[in-house]
């Protein structure tokens, strides 16, 4: 027992572990913050970080392990002094080893979930996404550290990094079922959208199977107990299992995910994804001018609402549908409110434009820029001298020539006023002359 002691203390002061923690939480960390800059906080989008930071992090913790079993290989001896078994020592490197690299996942998703709370992430957590990056990452340790007991040679650790970065780097987010193979690569998810939880499911379900039969494969071949041939069947088997499921995910790893939106009610109702709260002011304040100019026209209206990126933009029964920037990247308000100013637009009647650009003189006044130089100079000072008043009133009279793309210089001449015919004299006045 004291020869047990003496090995285990000596292989719990391993250098490996010192270096391995503060490097692997580095990469880990660079690899998550550029997806968590966006200003939205959603949940899924900080799983979805995790998960694709071990796709950097992976083939560092893999070359890490390979170094470690190819630095302690001549150690050997020193555990050959005890009765344990020969794959004892192997096992207790790798538990070692893949805690280390927990340790440094655990503090990046300490790190994520921190600066997910601070901006009131919209969405649920999603445990089951974390475990799959987890396993993936012990994943990568196991390979890196067989590979190194089998294969003891200084080019190890390289090629080690090399062969996981390699395998890594041929996932393209989005495009195939093989994509989502740990270590896996999610597109950034949009909102009003949530990953399967089956999806992560299945890669837990993929990355232990497969770690459990590397493990056992090894010790299979290093002590000769055929006994451990009936669960190595079974790790197999459940990587098979769940590959076939990943397989039948495919494109549909991704469904929609209705949110109960945030509002504000005056002096419009404007509701956006609960992820986009900090757009509220801004968005109001861009919205109320082009509101105040519509009214009593047929393209009024009192709210505005987002709405997710495949649902169309439009003005209808008083409320205006918009497309949000997730980012909040300058200038997002004034983009959506040029959404509804578009909207407003007659399909099959506004394709080629508006001709001599008199639409686009209103719609400049519209949304507050400066009118633009046309043509007709004089319909373009005739519309300037008008007064607000003036011009709204003129926009209620010719809202469906706007609507239409049907604007004209006769709409901008000043209307004449009626003739007053006199009165018809009476037949009985009109015999009397």
């Amino acid at each position: 027992m004291s020869d047990l002691g003496r090995v285990l203390r000596l292989d719990a002061r391993r250098t490996a572990l010192l270096v391995a923690v503060p490097v692997l939480t580095l990469v880990g960390t660079a690899a998550a913050l550029p997806a968590l800059r966006p200003s939205a906080a959603y949940w899924d989008n900080t799983v979805v970080a995790l998960v694709n930071a071990v796709r950097f992090l992976g083939p560092v913790a893999a070359a890490l392990a390979a170094w470690a079993a190819v630095r302690e290989r001549p150690l050997d001896y020193l555990r050959d002094l005890t009765a344990r078994s020969p794959a004892t020592g192997v096992l207790f490197d790798l538990l070692l080893l893949s805690s280390a690299a927990l340790v440094s996942y655990a503090a990046i998703a300490g790190l994520a979930a921190a600066v997910t709370l601070a901006r009131d992430g919209a969405g649920h957590p999603q445990p089951l996404g974390v475990a799959a990056g987890a396993t993936a990452l012990v994943l990568h340790v196991v390979v890196g550290y067989l590979t190194g007991r089998v294969v003891p040679h200084r080019a190890t650790a390289p090629l080690a990094f090399g062969a996981t970065a390699m395998w890594a780097a041929l996932r393209i987010p989005g495009v195939s079922w093989w994509s989502l193979l740990p270590p896996a690569a999610f597109p950034r998810i949009d909102l009003f959208t949530a990953m399967r939880p089956r999806v992560f499911a299945d890669q837990v379900g993929w990355t232990a199977g497969l770690t459990a039969a590397l493990i056992l494969g090894y010790v299979l071949w290093a002590t000769r107990r055929y006994l451990l041939v009936l669960p190595l069947a079974a790790a197999l088997a459940a990587t098979g299992v769940a590959t076939l499921g990943l397989h039948d995910s495919g494109s549909a790893a991704v469904r929609a995910a209705p949110a109960e939106p945030v509002c504000r009610r005056w002096p419009l109702v404007v509701c956006v994804h609960p992820a986009l709260r900090d757009a509220l002011p801004r968005l109001t304040a861009e919205a109320v001018p082009l509101a105040a100019r519509l009214n009593g026209t047929p393209g009024a209206f009192t709210a505005v609402r987002q709405r997710p990126g495949w649902a169309p933009v439009e003005v209808a029964g008083g409320t205006a549908f918009v497309h949000l920037d997730e980012d909040l990247s300058p200038g997002y308000a004034a983009r959506a409110v040029r959404q509804i100013s578009h909207a407003l637009r007659a399909p099959g009647l506004c394709t080629a434009g508006s001709p001599g650009g008199y639409r686009a003189l209103v719609d400049a006044w519209l949304l507050g820029d400066d009118l633009p130089a046309i043509d007709d100079t004089g319909a373009a000072r005739r519309f300037a001298s008008l007064s607000e008043r003036g011009r709204r009133a003129w926009l209620r009279r010719h809202f469906t020539e706007y609507r239409n793309c049907a604007l004209g210089p006769d709409d901008f001449r000043p209307s004449r006023p009626k003739k007053h015919r006199a009165p018809e004299m009476s037949r009985r006045a009109l015999d009397r002359t």
